[in-house]
């Protein structure tokens, strides 16, 4: 048999490259022994001797002009003969974190025997994220950049500071097609495989490929062979890749890529391989603190959102009419109802003022946002009817308790204020103004829409949401009118006396939204 470092003296091939040959099926895995070298225990894979043909015969393919995922798809072999730390992660629980992990100022027998690097060891628990030794990005569920630290900003993009602010224009996946290892296939697929793997563990196929519809032939080929090839991550909250990366030095160095999930989105941190590197480790099991630190210093950028506005009707006379903890009750038993539906439909939690509430849609990978948006707001015009019949069965009143909902769509700037530890995620621009306008209008906990928001649904779906506006008759009768539009300031008088609020509003068309069918979804 052959270590790995004979197999690339002998062929004359990169690790990186021989690393992307295990990963495509092209070698089998390879058998990692433990070798004593000069007193040095170091790791090594061990392949067997036909592995220098295989290898040849991929170099004689490339000069024909096949691409690495045709050369995989012909003489890929996908039996595994046995686990390689070089090409397989390894899964870390929160279970194993406490477990594994030391107190502060205590350290495990070092596992490696590799060059400690001096950036990596002055790294403690009271850093910063900043602080963290290697490129280290967080990505949203659509794997669109939103924090990333000025060493993935320099040395790994290699775009300096010119990301664009257009959320859509940071695709993690395309940046890396960009990236100077994107201009080196083997390197390439190195590069992809831990992010196309924790892409898999929430995004189908299709959705990928949706959302990298733009790319060329060849990407999407080299991406299709990927997510086929790759396993989803599983359950834990952290999943450690060995990789290989281009160091400072511009030499390819073994690294550490840890993955770790939140609901917010993925983080992906690289590390120097070096001795006592516990420090990083315990530090990204702190998920709460370096979640809250990731959240406080996120970017701002510039995205589609759908805004919603709900406010409780008539909030001060009911406030009036209430003891003072009765009235904090009644509240806090929207808030904590509603928190639930948010999270089901990825509603994010923005300023507000008072108890009314403001919450953000973002585009997702497998579902509209708009959509979403429009579902969460008739659950929530449900809970209040469940909330109103607990109150009046409590008080022994007859009083209905409503929460008017607006909603918009548009594409605004994206940011966070801080005071303190506290941070409230906002948006600037119209779009979260004509909501909350809209909300004021509605009464009775109706739901208005904008008709550019409608517009913007799919016909399909849009044909299944029953809206209108109330009209009335010769005889003054009332008849809800489908499928239509009108401006406020055309409705206004039929539901509200005082206009001189809306006379802002007044041009924009909008429609009540009563119900949606949805009968395929599950």
């Amino acid at each position: 048999m052959l270590n790995s470092k004979q197999l690339i003296e002998m062929t004359g091939i990169s690790r990186a490259t021989l690393n992307n040959y295990v990963a495509l099926g092209i070698l089998p895995s390879p058998i990692v022994k433990t070798s004593d070298n000069e007193g040095r225990a170091t790791r090594l894979g061990y392949f067997e001797d036909e592995a220098i043909d295989r290898i040849n015969r991929v170099k004689q393919m490339k000069k024909q002009g096949l691409t690495m995922a045709q050369i995989a798809k012909e003489i890929g072999d996908k039996r595994v003969t046995a686990k390689s730390k070089t090409s397989t992660p390894t899964p870390v629980s929160g279970e194993e974190l406490q477990k594994d992990v030391p107190s502060a100022g205590r350290h495990r027998s070092p596992t490696r025997s590799l060059q400690p690097d001096m950036a990596t060891s002055k790294f403690t628990l009271d850093s910063s994220i900043d602080e963290l030794p290697g490129p280290t990005y967080l990505v949203n569920n659509n794997l669109e950049l939103i924090w990333w630290n000025k060493k993935a900003e320099d040395s790994f993009f290699d775009i300096g500071s010119d990301l664009p602010n257009d959320l859509g224009s940071r695709n993690l996946i395309k940046l890396l097609f960009g990236t100077a290892a994107g201009k080196n296939p083997e390197q390439l697929m190195e590069l992809l495989k831990p992010h196309l793997a924790a892409a898999k563990k929430r995004l189908s196929q299709q959705a990928l490929i949706k959302i990298y519809s733009d790319l060329n032939a060849d990407e999407l080929s080299v991406l299709e062979l990927l997510y086929a090839l790759v396993e989803p991550l599983g359950k834990e909250p952290m999943v450690h890749f060995p990789t290989m990366l281009v160091g400072d030095d511009g030499v390819l160095a073994p690294h550490d890529l840890y993955v770790s999930f939140y609901r917010e989105g993925i983080f992906f941190t690289y590390s120097p391989v070096v001795l006592h590197n516990d420090f990083l480790l315990e530090f990204l099991s702190k998920r709460n603190r370096v979640i809250h630190e990731l959240l406080n210093k996120r970017k701002p950028y510039l995205t589609d959102v759908t805004v919603m506005v709900a406010d409780v009707q008539n909030s001060i006379k009911i406030c009036s009419e209430l003891p003072a903890e009765e009235y904090f009750d009644l509240i806090n038993d929207i808030w904590q109802a509603s928190a639930p539906i948010f999270r089901k439909y990825y509603g994010t939690y923005g300023k507000h003022a008072g108890d009314g509430m403001v919450y953000y849609f973002f585009p997702q990978p497998d579902c509209d946002y708009k959509q979403n948006a429009i579902e969460c707001a008739l659950e929530l015009k449900q809970m209040m009817k469940d909330i109103t019949r607990q109150w009046q069965s409590r008080k022994g009143w007859f009083s209905d308790i409503f929460l008017n909902i607006g909603l918009n769509e548009g594409q605004e700037w994206f940011g966070s204020y801080h005071a303190g530890d506290h941070v409230e995620f906002t948006l600037l621009g119209d779009t979260i103004n004509y909501a909350s306008r809209i909300s004021d209008f509605a009464r009775n906990g109706s739901i208005w829409a904008t008709k550019n928001m409608l517009n913007q649904i799919p016909q399909p779906i849009r044909g299944k949401i029953s809206f209108g506006i109330t009209r009335k008759t010769r005889d003054e009768e009332t008849v809800f009118v489908t499928d239509t539009y009108a401006s406020i300031g055309s409705i206004m008088e039929d539901y509200h006396q005082n206009t001189e609020k809306f006379k802002n509003i007044q041009t924009i068309p909008i429609t009540e939204i009563r119900a949606i069918e949805l009968k395929d979804k599950d």
